[in-house]
């Protein structure tokens, strides 16, 4: 069980502040600081997302090495490559797109409202909507066989 550890869910919670104070702090929930950084007015943008691929990949390529399961679930680490694709070209394309047109990646969606933008609820309802159909329309165009095979 994923979440056996009495700890799991309040660290998960306090994760979820520190990601979304980092957030806020750096100005990344602001959808104009975003687009700004889009129409290369604004470089801020990369540095705030270098500095958390240099944390999460030290902790991804550390971790294994000194543990050989998950502090708090006891699961093993494994890797789980997933192949560049068509699914991947066209669901990294639309999301690029999304991104593009709202001016804000999702988890930032989350930790804008915590910094006043009630408009950004317009966004949230279309990323959930847009996943949904996905989800509804992958469901009906596989056999319920390929379906069970290739599920994420």
């Amino acid at each position: 069980m994923a979440d056996g550890h009495p700890l799991f869910k309040p660290l998960v919670f306090v994760g979820g502040i520190v990601f979304g104070f980092g957030l806020g702090f750096s100005h990344m929930a602001r959808p104009e600081v975003v687009l700004n950084f889009l129409q290369f007015d604004d470089l801020g943008l990369p540095f705030v997302m270098f500095g958390a691929a240099i944390v999460s990949g030290l902790a991804f390529a550390l971790l294994p090495r000194l543990r050989d399961a998950a502090p708090l679930t006891g699961t093993p680490y494994e890797r789980r490559l997933k192949p560049f694709d068509r699914n991947v070209l066209v669901g990294g394309t639309v999301f690029g797109v999304g991104w593009g047109v709202s001016g804000i990646c999702p988890g930032a969606a989350y930790a804008s409202l915590g910094v006043g933008n009630v408009t950004i609820l317009w966004a949230l309802a279309g990323m959930f909507l847009g996943a949904y159909l996905q989800g509804y329309w992958r469901s009906r165009s596989r056999s319920p066989d390929a379906t069970a095979a290739g599920a994420d």
